[in-house]
């Protein structure tokens, strides 16, 4: 336990250097699609960030330094479906509207899978896909079945789509490792929608020293129990060994 702990405080003060950069790459119906590239090595895995309604890349400026502690790089994607956050604006939604480009909530399943195959090319490992809030639920969907997707994190995942896209129907006979988290008052809808998700394949996380944050931002600092979601996802990703493949 004195090693697991003084492995926490490592984590919490250390410093790992990365280059960050802006990189694009395009959907399969051509939009550009704009992100934020924090590399460790272009060899190791990658962690892909993608972002809640409203919102840009810059929902994960905070987050992201710290995931590469965990050795994987992090690509922090603006998907077509947001507009700003930390006075970072979202330039694939941007463009989207410039070119008339469909940009409902379920058509960031093109920008999700762009991202997995721009990742995949540069490092030739499969990656974990980081959603938030719509995107957390696309990225279960999407990671299912996707053959270079290791394993999903999902922060206050929901149903947001059209009554025939069921995203808890949709996740039945699950056989990747899933990390869901949301607020404490979240957790009886987390249940519900990772129901037909196996036991040995899901971890449902709540803080417990008060309501917690919605979506990614509960990692943030300004977050009281940001540590405990912290925690939670460096056990996640100790048990789970990055693909060689």
């Amino acid at each position: 336990m004195k090693s697991f702990y003084c492995g926490i405080a490592i984590f919490c003060l250390s410093i790992l250097s990365f280059s960050q950069k802006k990189v694009s790459f395009q959907a399969a119906d051509g939009l550009e699609i704009t992100a934020d590239l924090y590399e460790l090595n272009e060899t190791n895995p990658y962690v892909l960030l993608f972002h809640q309604n409203g919102s840009s890349r810059g929902e994960f400026h905070e987050i992201a330094g710290r995931l590469t502690k965990f050795g994987y790089n992090c690509l922090a994607v603006d998907l077509r479906s947001g507009e700003e956050e930390s006075y970072v604006q979202n330039e694939t939604a941007r463009k989207a509207k410039e070119l008339a480009v469909s940009n409902d909530l379920i058509d960031c399943i093109k920008d999700i899978e762009a991202a997995i195959g721009y990742a995949y090319e540069k490092s030739g490992k499969n990656v974990v896909l980081f959603g938030s809030s719509f995107s957390a639920s696309l990225s279960l969907v999407i990671g299912k079945d996707h053959p270079h997707v290791e394993a999903v994190i999902a922060f206050s995942p929901g149903e947001f789509f059209p009554s025939d896209f069921k995203v808890n129907e949709l996740l039945a006979d699950y056989t990747k490792p899933i990390f869901a988290a949301g607020m404490k008052r979240e957790e009886p809808y987390l249940v519900d929608m990772l129901a037909l998700v196996p036991d040995d394949k899901k971890t449902i996380f709540v803080p417990e020293t008060d309501q917690g944050g919605y979506g990614a931002k509960a990692l943030w600092e300004s977050n009281s129990s940001s540590f405990e979601y912290w925690l939670g996802l460096m056990v996640f990703f100790k048990n789970i060994a990055p693909s060689e493949q």
